[in-house]
This record gives structure tokens, C-alpha cells and sequence, in this order.
């Protein structure tokens, strides 16, 4: 329980270039699910100019690390404020004291990890096209952040495999074919169709055909003379 509402969260991991933040868009629009990154929480918080943010802000500069509890803060509190309960925490957590942390303040497991495998040279081609194939921007740059990742979240990846939580998808494949891979995994959580509604609608035409066959039928003597 968060806030007084239950709710479903879904940890989605993947290295840079994996295409997760595309196939987040997706997820939002074809099952409802609010997207939260913890990277765009942080960056509107510096921007409000409030006190935490100022605080973010000269972390940051210093090259220091932002506490765990100050991100999970700010995703509790986009979660307690949504009117949604389902939601899909983007590149969160991205270490093991991250997670530890996560589940001890909010009390809350994910319902699975969605984890998005894609080769180095993949996301380094992917990256690199990005940037309109500037190799300067950055192949060092590149390559620290693929070793952050795989030195910092497969440890999580890991965690949660022991745990039977993660969904693992294969990210080299073209856009729409990773997508159906997620349709299939996001199947339980498809919008609800309102059968009432459905079945009073259906019946509303039934009636209208049948009004409309009668009065074919009684005018039919009169057509025919």
C-alpha cells in the first residue's frame, strides 16, 4: 500500500541504447501504466529551485553520489500524487544498496523486473547513430557507462533473477518485434473491456435492426403492388 492505494510497480532496466525508453511509451499507451524516471525526477526538482533541489544540484557538481532516499522520495511522491496504480520505474534502481533501500522505505516488491538484454555493440551503434555518428561524443563516454551498468545493476538483474522476478527481452530485435515480446509479458495487465456496457450497446442495435426489419416487413404488401 502507498498512499492508501495499492499499487503495481515494475522496475524496467536496461543498459543506454537498449531502446527501454521507447518501449516505456509503449507500455504507457497500450496498458495504462504511468512512467516515472528517477533521472527526470531529479532533474524537475533542481529545476523547481526548491531547497531539496538546490541540494540535489550542488551534489551533482561535487561529483557526489544523490542519497538512495532522497530519489525514493521523490518517487513516492509522484506515485501518492498520480491517480493511476500501476507504474514503470525507469532506470531504477541502478545498484544493490538503490534497491535494498527502495524496499525498505516504501514497503513495496516490484511485480517483476523488466529487463531489456541488448549487446554492447548494439547499443554502441545505436548511441553512436544517436548522435549522427559523431564518434567524439563519445566512444569513452560510451564505454564508461556500459561498465557502470554492468558493474552497478546486473548485480539487481541478478538479485531478482534468484527471486524468479525478471523478464528478460531480447532489445537487439527491430521496435516493433521487441514491443510484441512486451505485449505478451504486459498481457494480465491489458485495460479492462466493460462487458455491460458492451452487451447493452450490442443489444441497442439488436433492437434498432429488429425495429427496422418490422418496418421493412409491414411496408413490404405496399412495395410490392
Amino acid at each position: 500500500m502507498l498512499g492508501g492505494k495499492k499499487v503495481t510497480v515494475v522496475f524496467v532496466l536496461g543498459g543506454p541504447g537498449s531502446g527501454k525508453g521507447t518501449q516505456c511509451a509503449n507500455i504507457v499507451e497500450h496498458f495504462g501504466f504511468t512512467h516515472l524516471s528517477a533521472g527526470d525526477l531529479l532533474r524537475a526538482e533542481i529545476k523547481s529551485g526548491s531547497e531539496n533541489g538546490t541540494m540535489i544540484e550542488n551534489m551533482i557538481k561535487e561529483g557526489k553520489i544523490v542519497p538512495s532516499e532522497v530519489t525514493i522520495k521523490l518517487l513516492q511522491e509522484a506515485m501518492i500524487k498520480s491517480e493511476n496504480d500501476k507504474f514503470l520505474i525507469d532506470g531504477f534502481p541502478r545498484n544493490e544498496e538503490n534497491r535494498a533501500a527502495f524496499e525498505n522505505v516504501t514497503k513495496i516488491s516490484p511485480a517483476f523486473v523488466l529487463f531489456f538484454d541488448c549487446s554492447e555493440e548494439e547499443m554502441e551503434r545505436r548511441l553512436l547513430g544517436r548522435n549522427q555518428g559523431r564518434v567524439d561524443d563519445n566512444i569513452e563516454t560510451i564505454k564508461k557507462r556500459f561498465k557502470t551498468f554492468v558493474d552497478s545493476s546486473l548485480p539487481v538483474i541478478d538479485y531478482y533473477t534468484s527471486k524468479d522476478k525478471v523478464k528478460k527481452i531480447d532489445a537487439a530485435k527491430p521496435i516493433a518485434e521487441v514491443f510484441e515480446d512486451v505485449k505478451v509479458i504486459f498481457a494480465p495487465y491489458a485495460p479492462k473491456v466493460n462487458y455491460c456496457f458492451h452487451l447493452f450497446f450490442l443489444h441497442q442495435h439488436f433492437l434498432m435492426d429488429l425495429c427496422s426489419l418490422m418496418f421493412a416487413l409491414a411496408f413490404y404488401p405496399y412495395c410490392t403492388e
